[in-house]
């Protein structure tokens, strides 16, 4: 494409470059490339006449570029629609200035929406401007003087005695009279590239006074009140966002506030990219109070620019060796030091570890947390905090593997905290409430969103797309919802009150329920495709039994484990006598033989290839089937069934030698001489679960593994067709509901910026990437010794009963127990890394983290930045000699 001389020159006059200086702007050069599609050589004549930041009329213009007042006024007003210029009207007289390339002029070029969706190079223009010049502003600014300002968030700063009106968002709208709001234009651009972050540009960014002006003159943005603005700032905190203002007005002023995200700001790159942190900061840097600190995460998430992480509070015999941190201050700052890929590497945890519970936890709840308010008696807070990640604590107080209990440090000492009876606790008292805790819903973006199956992973990815705004309808073939919850675990370990009494909340969302429909064979996708529906997860589980494939298996009296406990939930009619044998080692065989005993079975034995120890299943619930007199047989497997006239009468199993090979697969192996005959009327068959797909997938493109599990991406839960999204069971085979949860989650966080246009999957999302402190260099020094409190049961329950017997703590109890945690882990600040911009202080819950006013800095007008530029640089340049000669001087 030849170059337009006319455009280039502007390109160059507005950089204050001159053509063929060294410095000039190429026709390459992002200045250029933003101007190129819609400056004309008309308004390129008019625009080299002026001064930035100087203020004209037409009429004044019209001799200085040699054209009429009608012909400079028209291309004037066309300049202003491009974003090139700003208009006001100044004494009845329409007035014409340009700012800054940004703040400024790159903004208001790509929040005019007609020409970046006709022209996308805009876009990318500016998004290349910042990553291009970027670098050469490295340790240029000293803080506050930045081109762009974070300002904290209000409340943030309350209790500071030496804060300063020009850091307060108050005093910025409070001073002026007119408004605007409009698109982000940073997200706008990054949209434009498909490179979203899930934070999404409308309505974000507000403009006051002459910029106010400008937004309405052309239409860039939608006029509100001042009410209306904070309201925006509240919702915009709400979000975990922050606030930055164009810093080139003088101290104490600006014509906009922006509403920041970390993973999208151009800005912000400013800090994360290049680690030019004074670039943008504000005077404040968040302290952690490691005493109130219980490492919930929840700043460590919503820090803009990953300057928190997790780590330990407990004392260690091999603290970290602190080394002295490299900064631009004082230092050659190259590429070599940049973080290029921060928008996709950011992290969670510091390299020593944080607490275990946590980490081991597959949704990586805030247990820490969530103890801790349960231990001052807020449990509707506790309860939302472990809605976070958990939309069915109740759920999971009575069925979850307790992963976290596993690694608890407190289960060195003597008995690991009885964290999922806590959160039992808590969950059952927010369902004894007349007014149960309903999350608020954060936006109302009307999509529809079908979710097919209502069991674990189903039905929290509905919650948490119907959270975001979404529009979602949950499709289950079944006439009961809950999925394996309802149908697969028996009343004993999970009743079904509580189940549905956690859906009931998301009915209370809006998420419509479609019980008795098998997508596939009452509805296809693709009519609900034609329905509206724009993305999809099956979640339909593992909802199958598997076969053991030996002699006799087709007998009558065989029974997929699977069905039986299916028709027992469904109320059907059930019943077994005389000696049952039941087949497998895991949780669902424990819960098939226990439910054998309450349907009648005189006997009942239970046979599974693993040794005691090698079983899956919990150990709890071996002790509690053997209470019912159900005899574990371990290291045997069946070799045949045996039949008479049709009828299973025993099973002839064989003697399991090992289980795994050397290299820990799958591989038993058997003495065949070693054989035993068991007698049985019934045979019940647990050895795992199978996924039926039914005729689901007709049609589609969607690929299975040999297993029959779907594949899908292991970090989006995409499938290779682009609107299907996939987890649970169906993805990972059977596993635990926590997992299953977990999954639901993620698959929602990858729709919501699926179904939005030009939004990543993965760019700006937290990876999750947890691990734990070493729990063998841990000092304690003093702990309460305090036993753990034990769960009481119901007087007197028969076998027979399908109750489940099992109470919930009492509040004192939840006192005790809550009280025996070893709170093992804080969060760490990188106090150099840190914006001060407040956003973590909006999620503590503890009061754990301040904003402290640490820097002095003022903001100053354009016009005197150069001399403040030119001394800052001087002065790095004394302190990098310096360090150089010390570095030397310490090798000589």
């Amino acid at each position: 494409m030849p170059v337009n001389e006319k455009v280039l020159d502007l390109a160059n006059h507005i950089s204050r470059k001159k053509r063929g200086s060294k410095n000039e702007i190429k026709a390459t050069d992002p200045e250029y490339l933003i101007l190129e599609p819609v400056v004309t050589d008309a308004m390129a004549e008019v625009a080299m006449c002026m001064e930035i930041r100087k203020k004209y009329t037409a009429a004044e213009l019209a001799p200085m570029c040699g054209k009429t007042k009608e012909e400079t006024s028209k291309q004037l007003m066309e300049l202003a629609m491009a974003g090139v210029c700003f208009v006001n009207e100044i004494n009845g007289v329409d007035t014409f200035w340009y700012d800054t390339w940004v703040p400024g002029i790159m903004e208001m070029m790509v929040n005019n929406k007609e020409n970046v969706a006709k022209y996308p190079q805009i876009a990318r223009a500016f998004e290349a401007y910042g990553r291009v010049r970027g670098p050469k502003t490295t340790g240029a600014f000293p803080v506050g003087v930045g081109l762009m300002r974070v300002i904290p968030i209000e409340k943030a700063i309350d209790g500071e005695t030496r804060r300063v009106s020009y850091e307060e968002v108050s005093r910025y709208l409070n001073e002026n009279t007119i408004f605007t709001v409009s698109d982000c234009s940073c997200r706008t651009a990054r949209e434009v590239m498909g490179e979203g972050c899930g934070h999404l540009k409308e309505d974000m960014c507000i403009q006051m006074g002459h910029a106010a002006e400008y937004y309405i003159r052309t239409g860039r943005g939608r006029q509100i009140t001042r009410e209306e603005a904070f309201e925006i700032i509240k919702r915009a905190e709400e979000n975990g966002l922050m606030h930055q203002i164009p810093n080139l007005d003088g101290s104490g002023h600006t014509h906009a506030i922006c509403n920041c995200c970390g993973c999208s700001c151009l800005s912000l790159r400013t800090a994360s990219m290049f680690k030019n942190v004074d670039m943008v900061r504000s005077n404040y840097v968040s302290h952690i109070d490691k005493d109130k600190c219980v490492a919930c995460g929840e700043c460590v998430e919503t820090c803009p620019v990953n300057a928190l992480k997790l780590g330990q509070k407990l004392c260690s015999t091999t603290p970290p060796v602190k080394k002295r941190q490299e900064t631009p201050r004082d230092m050659e700052w190259g590429p070599e030091k940049w973080n290029a890929e921060y928008r996709t590497n950011r992290q969670d945890v510091v390299d020593t570890g944080t607490s275990p519970c946590k980490t081991e936890c597959p949704a990586h709840i805030a247990i820490q947390g969530y103890i801790k308010l349960a231990a001052q008696g807020k449990y509707q807070e506790a309860l939302e905090l472990i809605k976070h990640e958990n939309p069915f604590p109740a759920v999971c107080g009575r069925i979850c593997p307790r992963k976290c209990e596993s690694a608890c440090t407190r289960g060195d000492i003597d008995e690991p905290l009885a964290i999922d009876e806590i959160k039992k606790f808590i969950a059952e008292q927010d369902m004894k409430q007349d007014n149960r805790y309903i999350p608020k819903i954060k936006h109302d973006y009307g999509k529809k969103i079908a979710v097919i199956g209502a069991g674990p992973a189903g039905l929290s990815c509905a919650f948490y797309l119907a959270i975001e705004g979404y529009k979602v309808t949950v499709f289950e073939k079944e006439e009961a919802l809950g999925g394996m919850l309802t149908l697969g675990i028996p009343s004993f370990r999970l009743e079904k009150a509580v189940v549905n009494a956690e859906i009931e909340v998301l009915k209370e969302l809006g998420i419509e329920f479609r019980t008795g429909i098998e997508v596939g064979k009452h509805i296809t996708l693709q009519q609900l495709r034609a329905q509206g529906y724009e993305a999809f997860y099956l979640a339909i589980g593992a909802q199958a039994g598997r076969k053991l494939n030996i002699e006799g298996e087709d007998a009558n009296g065989v029974i997929s484990g699977v069905d039986f406990v299916r028709n027992i939930n469904l109320s059907k009619e059930v019943s077994l006598q005389g000696d049952v044998v039941v087949i497998g080692g895991g949780n669902v065989a424990i819960d098939v033989a226990r439910s054998a005993v309450r349907v009648g079975a005189d006997k009942v034995s239970l046979f599974c290839l693993e040794s005691r120890e090698q079983m899956p299943a919990l150990e709890e619930e071996v002790a509690e089937a053997e209470t019912e007199s159900i005899a574990i047989n371990n290291s045997y497997g069946p070799k045949r069934i045996l039949v008479e006239n049709g009828q299973v009468t025993g099973v002839e199993f064989k003697k399991c030698i090992s289980v795994f090979d050397s290299n820990g697969r799958f591989s038993p192996s058997f003495d065949e001489n070693d054989i035993r005959i068991v007698p049985a009327s019934s045979v019940l068959l647990s050895i795992g679960q199978a996924i039926d797909w039914g005729s689901l997938l007709e049609g589609s493109s969607v690929e299975l593994n040999p297993n029959r599990t779907v594949k899908v991406n292991p970090f989006t839960f995409q499938t290779n067709e682009q609107d299907i999204f996939a987890g649970g069971d169906a993805y990972t085979g059977p596993k635990f509901a926590i997992d299953a949860i977990a999954a639901g989650k993620q698959a929602a966080i990858s729709i919501h910026r699926y179904v939005q246009p030009g939004q990543s999957l993965i760019i700006g999302r937290d990876r999750r990437e947890y691990h734990s402190l070493d729990k063998t260099s841990v000092t304690i020094e003093s702990y309460d010794h305090q036993p753990r409190q034990k769960v009481h049961h119901m007087d007197a329950v028969k076998a027979s009963a399908f109750a489940d017997p099992r109470l919930t703590f009492t509040e004192e109890q939840v006192k005790k127990e809550t009280e025996r945690c070893l709170s093992c882990g804080a969060t760490v600040v990188d106090e150099f890394q840190c914006v001060g911009c407040g956003s973590c202080t909006t999620k503590c819950k503890f009061g754990a983290i301040t904003l402290v006013r640490t820097y002095n800095g003022e903001g100053v007008a354009f016009e005197e930045l150069k001399p403040v530029v030119i001394k800052q640089m001087l002065k790095r340049k004394g302190k990098i000699a310096v360090r150089k000669a010390i570095s030397a001087f310490g090798r000589d």
